[in-house]
């Protein structure tokens, strides 16, 4: 078995735009979540629209790149008030049923042949990401001997981490803010802080819109990262993978989402390479227990059976607080 590139392996994952990506989506999620008590089961659909806004604004419509960026910034905005007026006067589970239903409506909406001419149906939309690639300032890639990263990569992920730390500054500084106390006080109890004289609404539409825009902030660099938009990209598992790696890493945190999302994505890249080695004819795993084919399923088993332990003995996560989690379900 091969110990130095299971942690190559690992390493890549857990360092390259992926674990960017999801990074993104958790500390929107945390926002959401972790912060406020809403739960948003749709963070998908927040990160599918700011990539299609870019997508379409560019493809479909020929306008410029930083036009497409605008869009892509006020598209999961629009999104979180749609979602939000109805459902946030409401119990927390109406949320998360009509955010988990929005993402899937809109997934299928821009992967459906009826709407093919504006989205590209399920083949998504491409050749938008050009001025993104021309900035790239390295001249090649960098070798670090235990990880590598090309050209094309190295200027993805100085831009991702860059805008996970953007995000994290943010976070921090607007949660030690009143406006943050307020946000902690409604997941505690909303009753309270409305008795108060505080629009719990509005607070929470705000949280809404400011933890979407963080998702879709996700979206549109996994878009200008891979150069397309595909539907199936922006699943619910998307969403999903999410909240394990705030889950992971610890809620109410501010790095707990950025370390979840690194953790997560290092254990499935090392968990599938070291099943892979164990399995087959090679392996020390018999084929009659494991195939190779399987082995890349079996690493998702073992991750899950690590966090329901987690959620057992620590659900705080690793880095969070249990008075943190709490939240009014009323």
């Amino acid at each position: 078995m091969d110990i130095l590139e299971i942690l190559r392996t690992a390493l890549q994952q857990a360092l390259g735009p992926q674990a960017i990506v999801f990074a993104l989506l958790a500390i929107g999620l945390n926002v959401h979540f972790g912060y406020t008590g809403l739960l948003n089961f749709g963070q998908a659909g927040f990160a599918l629209v700011s990539a299609y806004g870019l997508a379409v604004t560019i493809v479909t419509f020929g306008a410029p790149f930083w036009l497409g960026l605008i869009v892509a910034m006020i598209a999961p905005l629009v999104l979180a008030v749609i979602l939000g007026l109805p459902t946030l006067r409401l119990r927390a589970d109406y949320l998360a049923i009509v955010t988990i239903a929005a993402a899937e409506i809109l997934r299928f909406v821009a992967g459906a042949v009826e709407t093919k001419d504006v989205f590209g149906g399920s083949n998504g939309l491409s050749g938008f990401a050009g001025p993104f690639q021309a900035a790239n300032p390295y001249s090649k890639g960098v070798d670090l001997g235990i990880v590598a990263f090309r050209r094309d990569d190295l200027w993805s992920l100085t831009v991702g981490w860059a805008l996970v730390a953007v995000c994290c500054v943010l976070v921090w500084a607007l949660m030690r803010s009143p406006w943050g106390r307020v946000l902690r006080s409604i997941r505690e109890d909303e009753d309270a802080v409305r008795s108060l004289g505080k629009n719990v609404f509005a607070y929470k539409m705000q949280a809404l819109a400011l933890g979407g825009l963080i998702g879709g902030l996700g979206g549109l660099f996994l878009a200008l990262k891979q150069a397309s938009v595909v539907p199936t990209n922006y699943a619910t598992l998307m969403t999903f993978y999410a909240f394990a790696a705030l889950l992971l890493g610890g809620a109410a945190r501010v790095l707990g989402p950025v370390i979840g999302a690194i953790l997560f994505w290092f254990l499935i890249a090392g968990l599938g390479s070291f099943f892979r080695q164990s399995a087959g004819a090679d392996g020390w795993i018999p084929t009659v227990i494991m195939t190779d084919t399987q082995a890349s399923l079996i690493r998702y088993i073992v991750l899950g059976l690590a966090i329901i332990l987690l959620m057992i003995f620590r659900p705080q996560g690793i880095f969070g607080d249990r008075r943190e989690i709490a939240i009014d379900e009323r």
